[in-house]
């Protein structure tokens, strides 16, 4: 889960036609590249280009979070969905989380610069989101593909839920024309089974995203 961030790069890329540099992150031997030039990729992640088919908007909108929501952005680099969130939870808060340290702290500088106090950016390991407090939503975008140990960490986020709390999970379908190899990416019902083995229940499925599926769950009932 080394920066959580190769799809996104892949995504910008195929659509939004970024340079040469760029494109070479789709390539199998550089999917774990280490993205700690944050200033760098904030070009290629936060792209305007990359609006029309992630649909962010749409995507917070679906996820009907009041005001004063708590929300875990898992894998958030940059700030793409961070920054809008903070934006939809004005009374609440949003933990942008990622592995990368140079992400991390691209993140806080730009919550600051950005005027959102209630935007925090959080250090997290790869095996542990280490959230500092239970959250109504974690949500991850074009990340659950990298976790390694999918099975321990979900457990773990499981924890750091509140009463009624969801997980939402965005990634790559198989046919998307960007995103990671094929060899690593998951089918929604390869998602939906390991979340079912890990104590979840799936609440909600969305298919307004061109390349990508969306879905919602919740701590399954004992």
């Amino acid at each position: 889960m080394r920066t959580l961030m190769v799809a996104l790069a892949l995504a910008g890329l195929n659509l939004a036609g970024v340079g040469t540099e760029s494109a070479l992150a789709q390539t199998p031997s550089t999917h774990q590249h280490s993205f700690s030039g944050a200033q760098h990729w904030a070009r290629v992640f936060d792209d305007p280009a990359r609006d029309a088919w992630q649909k962010p908007h749409q995507v917070i909108q679906a996820l009907h979070l009041a005001p004063d929501s708590v929300v875990a952005d898992i894998g958030s680099g940059t700030g793409y969905f961070a920054i809008r969130l903070g934006h939809f939870v004005p009374k609440g808060r949003v933990y942008g989380v990622d592995v990368e340290p140079d992400m991390v702290r691209y993140l806080a500088q730009r919550a600051k610069r950005d005027g959102l106090p209630n935007v925090t950016a959080v250090a997290g390991a790869a095996d542990d989101p280490r959230l500092p407090a239970k959250v109504d939503l974690a949500i991850m975008v074009d990340v659950y593909h990298h976790i390694a140990d999918r099975g321990p960490y979900l457990r773990k986020l499981r924890n750091s839920l509140k009463s009624g709390g969801r997980v939402a999970i965005i990634d790559f379908r198989q046919d998307a024309p960007m995103g990671p190899p094929a060899s690593q990416r998951i089918t929604p019902d390869g998602v939906k089974a390991e979340l079912r083995a890990a104590g979840y229940a799936l609440a909600e499925e969305h298919d307004f995203l061109p390349h990508q599926y969306f879905l919602s769950f919740r701590v399954a009932k004992p």
